[in-house]
Parts: structure tokens; C-alpha cells; sequence
């Protein structure tokens, strides 16, 4: 049997705001593994710290202690031009919001990570089809957002996090602002697109729904994990998580 490749890892990270004497911890000693192709949530309430993990993992906040590591290399150690690099070389963002531009259509969208990479869009044409396609979104390619729906907003971010055929794919809270079926649709796209693109996944979320999709759940409450409470071997249900919820007094 084969080992599993490790792409990201936390190392004892931690993070606190406000100075010595008065200070508020947000995360304590978190530490954790994703291997390539691997679809893994984080499962925790509003306020347990999912979010701060999440962009301290893709380089977008600093930890007070710890490390984080991508493909190998120190998120952490980088300075923030080093940050931005490895996080465009190999991560892919969803976020709840969908942080679509506005005054571009659903084509542009989807290429503006390549541009942003120095790459000339027209050069992938292919690529951008086949996201079209995935997401199933090329009779919408020519509108802009305000003409779509929530579920199609979030199809288009979903294309534009995998365009660039990131290793690493991160969903901060997906389905928050969307229908439940819209969410289960989204949830669906993510594992799929994932899927067909070789990426890991990493799902931040407080809904048992969504993390019933992974192969490992992770819960983190008021800034703690422990790794020995996870869920793993997938083919989970919601109710198999609220479960474990339960059980942990979260």
C-alpha cells in the first residue's frame, strides 16, 4: 500500500490578540495534517476560531507561534510577497460571500486568476471551457454577477478557486449564504471539481451537512482540536456528526 503525500500541515500553531497581560486566545496549539487528495472539514460553532485557522493556514493572517507548511515550504518563515506567491502557486479560495468582481462577466471571473498569475487568459482557453463546463455554466458565461443567483454565483467561485489547478482547495463556510438545496448542490461542485482536478480539500464549517461530505471531520471548539476525536474513514451522515457534536459537548 502506498503512503499518503502530506501537502499541508499546522505545527502547534497558535493565535492571541491584544498584549501581555491582556490577551485573547483564539487558537491554541492546533495541529493537523491534509494529504493530497484528501477532503477534510472542520466542523466547530460561530466564534470557535474556523475562520482565523483558515486564513492563517492559507497565509492571509500570521499565527503568534507555531508553523504552518504548503507543498512543503514555510507559510509561516515567508514574508508576505512569499505568502502571496505560495498561496497563488497553490491554493484556491471559496469563500461565503462569493467575492465575484462585479463589472466582470462569469468568463472573466473564472480567468482572473490567471491573469493575477501573469498569465495570459486566451492562452487557456481550454482550461477555462472545461470549467464552464464542470460547474455547468456556459450559457451564463457572458453575465455578470447581478444577473445570478446565489447557487450560480458560488458555481462561478468555485471555477475561478480551480482554474489554476491549485493542490489545495479551502471553503470558508461555503453554503452560509445559500438555499439548503443550493448548499447541497455546492457541497457536491466542491468534492466533484476537487475531484476531477487532483486538488485537497480543506471545509470550514458549522454545518453537519456540509462536513458529512469529507473523509475526515475535525472539531474545533473555543480554539482547541483534538485530532483524537476526529471522524475519519468517511460515509458520514449529518446525524453521525451532531453525534459527535454532542459528545464533545460542543
Amino acid at each position: 500500500m502506498l503512503s499518503r503525500v502530506t501537502i499541508m500541515e499546522a505545527h502547534a500553531v497558535y493565535r492571541f490578540y491584544g498584549t501581555e497581560g491582556n490577551q485573547t486566545s483564539v487558537l491554541k496549539e492546533i495541529s493537523f495534517a491534509l494529504d493530497e487528495g484528501e477532503f477534510c472539514a472542520v466542523m466547530g460553532p460561530s466564534g470557535s476560531g474556523k475562520s482565523t485557522l483558515l486564513h492563517i493556514l492559507a497565509g492571509l493572517d500570521t499565527p503568534s507561534g507555531g508553523e504552518v507548511t504548503v507543498a512543503g515550504q514555510s507559510m509561516t518563515a515567508a514574508d508576505e510577497e512569499g505568502r502571496t506567491r505560495l498561496r497563488r502557486q497553490h491554493i484556491g479560495m471559496i469563500f461565503q460571500f462569493f467575492n465575484l468582481m462585479p463589472d466582470l462577466t462569469v468568463h472573466e471571473n473564472i480567468a482572473l486568476p490567471l491573469l493575477i498569475a501573469g498569465e495570459t487568459p486566451e492562452d487557456h482557453t481550454g482550461r477555462i471551457d472545461e470549467m464552464l463546463d464542470l460547474l455547468e455554466l456556459q450559457k451564463l458565461r457572458d453575465r455578470r454577477p447581478r444577473g445570478l443567483s446565489g447557487g450560480e454565483m458560488q458555481r462561478v467561485s468555485i471555477a475561478r478557486a480551480l482554474v489554476t489547478r491549485p493542490p489545495l482547495l479551502f471553503a470558508d463556510e461555503p453554503t452560509g449564504n445559500l438555499s439548503s438545496k443550493a448548499g447541497e448542490e455546492a457541497i457536491a461542485l466542491i468534492k466533484d471539481g476537487a475531484a476531477h482536478s487532483g486538488a485537497s480539500v480543506l471545509l470550514v464549517t458549522h454545518n453537519p451537512r456540509d462536513a458529512a461530505a469529507a473523509d475526515r471531520v475535525l472539531f474545533l471548539h473555543d480554539g482547541m482540536m483534538d485530532t483524537d476525536k476526529a471522524l475519519t474513514g468517511g460515509g458520514f451522515s449529518a446525524a453521525d456528526i451532531f453525534r459527535r457534536l454532542q459528545e464533545l459537548g460542543i
